[in-house]
């Protein structure tokens, strides 16, 4: 893995990428392959990654990383629509 990291910033270099967006698509790369193996979830990815959930949101932001493309698509229902909860608070009539 050493030596194809070494090949590729060689060829970063040789291309004259600057640093800054040298870094910045590594970052992007990364962060977008941590949210895939978790399903775009992010208190997850932000475990695995070391980091608190609300720096990874705002990274995500900078980075402009589509999050919702990564998610499966399963969405929790409405509340509405799941079984009422005992610990949710009853409307007072």
């Amino acid at each position: 893995m050493r030596d194809q990291l070494e090949a590729l910033i060689t060829q970063m270099y040789r291309s004259n990428i600057l640093y800054a967006e040298a870094v910045r698509e590594f970052k992007k790369k990364f962060i977008q392959t941590v949210l895939q193996e978790n399903k775009g979830n992010q208190c997850r990815a932000a475990r695995e990654l070391g980091m608190h959930r609300n720096t990874l949101s705002r990274t995500i932001t900078e980075l402009k990383i589509d999050v919702r493309q990564l998610r499966d698509g399963v969405r929790r229902p409405p509340r509405s629509a799941r079984a009422a909860s005992p610990y949710e608070k009853k409307a007072i009539r």
